[in-house]
């Protein structure tokens, strides 16, 4: 069976998965098995009550045990209909915890990855201070989570010193100034960046605010190897895999890249907001 991926939705994507698990013989506990993920999930994927994610889709067709030309092309059909939107609060409930242990694995098969943030310092480069006060203004976290979730981002962070990954960061110069912390705690945080910026691997820059622009920094967003965006908006998370618009991503990223500081510049302008930093006397 061959899906024409300009008229593929998920109710038919669903049906054709469905079609080639009947067409191999395998129950479909054994496929959402081997698939790693619940019976029902399944089930609401082939039967169009769930967008299935491009992994999800990958993880179905090996499970099935397809050829390679019919997994590319179902695939591709799976990444022109995903895009996923699941709610903060959603996440949440889940268990923020698990979702920067299931990131962690994410990060384990990310081998490019481009990170841009114009609001906050990106995960992978926060010092638990930072972490905590990010998570602090959600109230209705318990202290407990708050540890859990601090530790697990920590876990992450391993992914840093990777040597055979190829790490990208830009991010705006308010990120540096905007002080979600205290000054002095801020000022650590950016002695953090400071460090992390010099490993041989990873690449950090800054939009200079004393720059012209030449575009807006809408919001943040993550690009894995040029596959996977997961863009972060006020209510969800959205994953974006159409190939087309992973492009955008990928363009406005390395215009971002193209305008900022690297390297010395850039370690010359957070060393100089750190000294502002700790210049400035805490408020009692």
């Amino acid at each position: 069976m061959v899906v024409e991926v300009r008229h593929v939705n998920r109710w038919e994507l669903g049906a054709a998965l469905r079609a080639l698990r009947d067409a191999s013989g395998k129950e479909a506990k054994a496929v959402a098995r081997g698939a790693v993920m619940s019976a029902s999930k399944l089930s609401k994927i082939e039967t169009g009550k769930l967008s299935p994610s491009a992994d999800d889709v990958g993880r179905i067709l090996t499970a099935i045990g397809v050829s390679d030309d019919v997994k590319a092309a179902y695939m591709d059909a799976a990444r022109a209909v995903a895009t996923e939107a699941t709610a903060w609060r959603l996440i949440q409930r889940a268990g923020l915890h698990k979702a920067q242990l299931q990131l962690k694995a994410i990060d384990a098969r990310t081998s490019n990855l481009r990170v841009f943030q114009p609001a906050l310092v990106p995960g992978l480069l926060q010092t638990p201070e930072y972490m905590r006060a990010v998570l602090s203004r959600h109230q209705d976290l318990s202290e407990a989570t708050v540890r859990e979730t601090v530790s697990a981002r920590l876990e992450r962070q391993d992914a840093l010193y990777e040597a055979h990954k190829t790490l990208r960061f830009v991010v705006t110069e308010p990120v540096l100034r905007w002080l979600i912390v205290p000054p002095m705690v801020m000022a650590g945080q950016l002695d953090r960046l400071i460090s992390v910026s010099r490993l041989p691997h990873l690449d950090l820059r800054v939009v200079s605010l004393a720059q012209r622009q030449y575009d807006i920094p809408n919001h943040a967003f993550v690009v894995r190897d040029d596959r996977v965006v997961a863009v972060e908006t006020v209510h969800a998370e959205v994953i974006v895999t159409d190939p087309r618009d992973v492009a955008l991503y990928v363009a406005k990223f390395d215009g971002f890249a193209s305008h900022a500081l690297a390297g010395d510049e850039m370690r010359d302008l957070v060393t100089g907001v750190r000294d502002e930093l700790l210049r400035q006397r805490e408020s009692p």
